[in-house]
């Protein structure tokens, strides 16, 4: 049997909860494939899945992707062989690990100009720009497109990717550093959203205007004011809460605020057919092999500093993707 690592919780809370074990790792079972992980994604779901925001039955692994090497296949898996690069972002919490067992339908292979590094520090964050841009609202050459949290993982992507498709991209962040990070990757224009009357600053630098779709990944500190920077019949896009849940909130105020379309979307749906998810993972790959698409990884920790890393992930003291290294 193969050692591996892997980090787990029994209770739910602060990042010490987490612990680093060793364990036998039995060959692959029927329909499932080995995987010698080399590069670990870090998201803030993990957060959120560790402190029991999200709960999860317990004990549980964390974590939802990686890239590596298949080392077997188990009866059944003709798509891939030993020695395939491969990654994946939908196989179950689990991920934090040096080597484990997934289920073949939930793996796309690598293509060459992937690394297995921008693959893990990517995939999860890109299928989830990919389902936002192109299924959520298929963006446009002209529209305004506000991303909060633009100098975060997901953030870049989104502002880099929607640049490409010709969207004129404003930006949110959390300081002035953090802006200029955002106008690093496409923002046409930033602002800091802990700055007080930044919704008033912001209309006034686009003379009015306001954005087609909002992508609002912090939640309760942003979540109304969003309402307020998205145009008549615009949308906004409620897809995480980096800073709490949103606000419960009357219908009637949608109308209100001009008519608006709120929705609450998730990657996983979007991905659960792998033959969708290929497609989808394909069109990720196409626009990073363009330059649409990139990650700044912003730090790069060893497995066994997995608390390090959530520490300063939730204290934000990292910008960028966070890769977690066996």
């Amino acid at each position: 049997m193969t050692q591996a690592t892997s980090v787990s919780i029994a209770e739910f809370g602060d990042a010490s909860v987490m612990q680093l074990s060793s364990h036998a790792l039995p060959a692959p079972g029927k329909g499932e494939a080995q995987i010698r992980q080399t590069a670990i994604g870090f998201n803030f779901i993990d957060i959120y899945q560790r402190q029991g925001a999200y709960p999860l039955p317990l004990p549980t692994g964390l974590g939802h992707e990686a890239a590596g090497v298949v080392e077997a296949v188990g009866p059944g898996v003709d798509a891939f062989r030993p020695g395939d690069r491969v990654a994946y972002m939908n196989a179950g919490v689990g991920a934090y690990a040096s080597a484990r067992n997934v289920p073949a339908s939930k793996l796309v292979r690598l293509p060459d100009g992937v690394s297995d590094e921008m693959a893990a520090a990517v995939l999860f964050k890109g299928m989830t720009a990919q389902y936002l841009l192109r299924k959520t609202h298929r963006v446009q050459p002209g529209d305004v497109v506000l991303v909060h949290a633009a100098a975060g993982g997901v953030g870049q992507i989104l502002c880099r990717w929607a640049k490409a498709l010709g969207a004129f991209v404003v930006g949110t962040a959390g300081s002035a550093e953090k802006c200029e990070q955002a106008r690093a990757a496409g923002c046409d224009v930033a602002i800091d959203y802990r700055q007080p009357d930044w919704v008033a600053t912001l209309l006034d630098r686009l003379d009015g205007r306001k954005a087609r779709v909002v992508y609002d990944s912090v939640g309760r500190d942003t979540f109304l004011h969003s309402l307020d920077c998205a145009a008549p019949f615009g949308l906004v896009v409620l897809y995480g809460a980096a800073s709490g849940p949103a606000p419960e909130i009357s219908p009637e105020l949608l109308n209100k605020k001009g008519c608006l379309f709120l929705t609450r979307p998730s990657v996983f749906p979007h991905n659960a057919d792998p033959a969708v998810f290929r497609a989808n993972a394909a069109e990720l790959f196409e626009a990073i092999a363009s330059g649409a698409v990139r990650a700044e990884i912003g730090a790069r920790y060893p497995l066994a500093d997995i608390v390090r890393a959530h520490e300063d992930a939730q204290a934000r003291r990292s910008t960028g993707a966070i890769l977690l290294l066996p």
